[in-house]
């Protein structure tokens, strides 16, 4: 116990003072939190606090004592606690991932230049309006494609080629002109944006709050080695070059008139299309993926193809394009897939080929971010980041009930390797001592922080255990 000492004010009451130190020094800031947060304060900033304090308040006096040096000292220390509001740190993490999101694979490009034919269309009947801007650059690569057109039906028609072979030359000449004003863009502001916000979030969290891992971090005590970090980056960047490739080819395309089913006017088909082919699209695209996920952690194709992604089983923001080219491109194609199969307006296209980019991220982040309230349908960070650290299961991205729906979501009573394929995963009764005991050292290393009600929802007591493995019997 504290040793008091007693002393009498004027009005001769006796007060006791103690003689341990006063609460207000033993007051410790929180730690870790978002670039606004109050995160970094540390004890010397404690004692900064005690060296502003008089010291009849050190020494238990009374705070509130009508001194001038007591009011300056309450003024500064109502100073030092205030704080800038958590939900500013999380929207400028959320809009620098929105960025990376948008650049990384140069989709920026695609979403420019729907926005510049877009303000082609002067009225309801789609007349040209000359003194747009896209207007211009329009007419010069249409005028110049025509001559290059003329060029070569006139070769063609010489050389006896066949019209097969003239309708590719028409194609390219007419549909690709100018490509290299594309592809320069394209490809400088996907590395500035990858490197530069994916190497900003990669500081902030994993060097400079390190040591604060279990307030942030999906799997805290897990880390990729130096040597797998510089892996992930090295085979991201090269899939980032095939992305900002694609992305120019596309945007290049569609501003020079090439076929798709994208339209800019919503008078074309109507507002109740407009709002239906938001939901459509979405879904679309993430059933799409998540099939294309599992027949990729087929055995065959997962040795031979996607085990590279699964090389990082503590994902971070650069994991997220790091996989191999040849299942890179294929799922690209699912998120081109729209505008050549359906009609679609621009906005909805674009802005929902950001928001998977940008929960992509979100999900290989290894950071304990949770859906918001408007978002029932999409599951939060840790989901994904199951799916690496038990590789066969969870294999949806945007909509979590495809994986309830399919039996491949995760669940209590099964255990997960990287050698249990199909996403069901196996049974407690059938498994030895050893891998018994290896799952329950992987379900300890998990965040409770990183589960939607801060509770770890997979972690196993002895009863469950014996449960799980008596139930299994029974079911024999």
């Amino acid at each position: 116990m504290a040793k008091t000492r007693q002393a009498k004010s004027p009005h001769g009451v006796t007060q006791e003072h103690a003689t341990a130190t006063s609460p207000i020094r033993n007051r410790r800031a929180p730690t870790g939190g978002s670039p606004f947060s109050d995160g970094n304060r540390n004890a010397n900033e404690d004692d900064h606090t005690q060296a502003l304090l008089p010291q009849e308040v050190l020494q238990g006096g009374d705070p509130d004592t009508p001194s001038n040096e007591a009011k300056r000292t309450r003024i500064q220390l109502q100073e030092l606690s205030i704080k800038y509001p958590d939900y500013m740190g999380q929207s400028m993490v959320s809009f620098l991932v929105f960025l990376m999101a948008a650049t990384m694979r140069a989709d920026w490009i695609l979403f420019m230049t729907c926005f510049w034919k877009s303000l082609d269309v002067a009225d309801l009947d789609g007349v040209s309006n000359p003194s747009s801007p896209s207007s211009s650059i329009l007419n010069t690569s249409t005028n110049s494609a025509s001559q290059h057109q003329r060029m070569d039906l006139v070769s063609s028609s010489e050389s006896g080629n066949s019209t097969w072979n003239a309708e590719i030359k028409e194609m390219l000449s007419m549909r690709l002109v100018n490509l290299e004003y594309f592809m320069i863009p394209s490809f400088l502001v996907s590395y500035l944006f990858f490197f530069g916000i994916g190497g900003f979030l990669h500081f902030w969290y994993y060097v400079k709050q390190r040591e604060n891992a279990k307030e942030w971090k999906c799997q805290p005590n897990h880390w990729l080695s130096p040597k797998l970090e510089l892996h992930e980056i090295t085979v991201g960047f090269f899939s980032l070059n095939i992305g900002a490739f694609i992305s120019a080819c596309l945007a290049c395309w569609v501003m020079n008139d090439g076929y798709s089913t994208l339209y800019f006017n919503i008078s074309d088909y109507g507002y109740l299309w407009f709002l239906l082919q938001w939901p459509a699209i979405f879904i679309m695209q993430d059933y799409l993926t998540y099939w294309i996920h599992r027949i990729y952690h087929m055995p065959f194709l997962y040795k031979h193809f996607h085990k590279l992604h699964h090389t990082y089983k503590h994902p971070t923001a650069f994991s997220v394009t790091a996989i191999h080219p040849f299942e890179f491109v294929s799922i690209q194609c699912i998120y081109i897939s729209p505008i050549f199969t359906f009609p679609v307006h621009w906005v909805p296209y674009t802005f929902i080929l950001l928001y998977t980019y940008y929960h992509g991220i979100i999900d290989h982040s290894g950071i304990n971010f949770k859906r918001h309230w408007w978002q029932p349908w999409q599951p939060d960070c840790i989901f994904h980041d199951n799916h690496h650290q038990y590789f066969h299961v969870n294999f949806g991205f945007n909509i979590r009930f495809w994986d309830k729906f399919h039996g491949t979501h995760r669940r209590k009573d099964r255990v997960y390797t990287e050698d249990i394929f199909w996403g069901t995963g196996k049974e407690m009764d059938k498994l030895s001592p050893q891998e018994i005991q290896a799952d329950l050292a992987e379900r300890n290393a998990e965040n409770p922080l990183a589960y939607h009600d801060n509770k770890m929802a997979f972690r196993l007591s002895q009863s469950e255990l014996q449960n799980f493995v008596m139930s299994s019997n029974d079911k024999k």
